[in-house]
């Protein structure tokens, strides 16, 4: 019943950010009271300010930094399986605006309303993420919204994201509903390929990169020879091929998303162009800078390098190399696509970085496209850090 939330009060002074759309109130923000240090994590609560005003319902986690995410503005909001199959169903109008298949991002956390939430639809599977306290609280009546609105034959939760460490959660990866018998099969940009959503990274695709594989993949034309560094499961090496690069090596730690990849390129007729290595990049990189090896079309799309503000000055060092390592291998006119997806890292110094990379390899060259995610991953307004993926697309002299 909402009537037995207990009641949250702001700081005073401090409810502008909120009252004006901010999703989140830190830690100082909140009169932490013992009551409210008592409260278990995950709790629901009525936020209200000093002078009685209610600013809606929130999940409370008295230990961590981000203490209250608003999940509605009315503060009598029941938050049930009805909550969740609204917006579940607002998001699902959104993405049916913006892509003919089921295969997109669902649920990307603030931006669609449900903080903690992420969501990947993989045509009748759904693989999940839930990264708060206030969420994992909350995990049955979100199971059964999803089954009600989406009836998928298979629901996973890869809840192995450090985030919930931070919350004070357990990690693991469960199938919840129905069953999965190998990895699953996608479309994206009419090329066929597979995702692990049980053994690979994060839900086993990155649909957010979709838009930049075609815009790539556009410019490999006949004759390119195409380095996809970093190449997963093969999104961008796959994609240049199938565009009609002649040649094109994806390289990547990971046996398995190298095995997918392959896999992939056979699925779309292209196994004879694509070639799969097992290796670390750097490594890779200054081996074949020094043999002379170059390429059209460089891609560097790496994890996150800067997972916390602690790692920012080590961060932006390594994209500044892996920009001069990558960059000495681009032939004159050719391409280089490098990307971050570290949210701690401004758009402002991923292109300091880039640009500084770029000098040390004694390289020139033109920015024809800086973009960011694909937009089933829309950015909150007030949370830029939502925004988190930048890439910048560059003709080398």
């Amino acid at each position: 019943m909402t009537s037995a939330r207990p009641t949250l009060l702001i700081a005073p002074g401090y409810h502008k950010r909120a009252d004006s759309g901010h999703p989140w109130l830190y830690s100082n923000e909140i009169v932490m009271d013992a009551a409210a240090k008592a409260l278990p994590a995950g709790t629901l609560v009525t936020l209200k300010t000093q002078g009685s005003k209610t600013l809606g319902v929130a999940s409370f986690n008295p230990h961590t930094l981000i203490s209250a995410r608003l999940l509605d503005r009315d503060g009598s909001c029941a938050i049930d399986r009805h909550f969740f199959a609204r917006r579940l169903e607002r998001a699902l109008s959104l993405r049916q605006r913006l892509y003919p298949d089921p295969f997109y991002r669902l649920i990307h956390a603030e931006a669609d309303g449900l903080p903690g939430i992420i969501a990947d639809r993989f045509g009748e599977v759904l693989v999940c993420q839930i990264n708060t306290a206030g969420m994992a609280a909350l995990e049955e009546p979100f199971l059964a919204a999803c089954e009600a609105v989406l009836a998928p034959k298979a629901i996973v939760l890869r809840n192995d994201s450090s985030a919930r460490t931070q919350e004070g959660l357990g990690l693991e990866t469960r199938i919840v509903r129905g069953t999965l018998d190998g990895p699953i099969e996608l479309r994206e940009n009419g090329g066929r390929f597979l995702a692990d959503s049980i053994e690979g990274q994060k839900t086993g695709w990155f649909y957010d990169q979709r838009d930049n594989r075609r815009f790539v993949a556009g410019l490999a034309g006949q004759a390119a020879r195409v380095l996809d560094l970093y190449c997963f499961t093969g999104g961008f090496a796959v994609e240049a091929a199938r565009a009609g690069a002649r040649e094109v090596v994806g390289l990547d730690r990971s046996e398995s998303a190298l095995g997918l990849a392959a896999r992939a390129a056979a699925l779309n007729g292209v196994a004879a162009a694509c070639h799969f290595e097992r290796g670390e990049a750097f490594t890779e990189l200054e081996r074949r800078r020094q043999s002379g090896e170059r390429f059209d079309i460089v891609i560097a799309d790496p994890p996150a390098f800067v997972k916390s503000k602690k790692d920012l000055g080590p961060g932006l060092r390594g994209y500044r190399k892996l920009c001069r390592l990558a960059s000495s291998l681009v032939a004159k006119n050719g391409i280089l696509f490098i990307a971050s997806c570290s949210h701690n890292v401004t758009p402002e110094a991923f292109a300091e970085a880039v640009r500084r990379g770029l000098e040390d390899g004694g390289r020139e060259g033109r920015i024809i496209l800086s973009s960011g995610a694909a937009p089933d991953h829309p950015a909150h307004p007030w949370l830029p850090e939502s925004a988190y993926l930048k890439a910048e697309t560059l003709v080398l002299d």
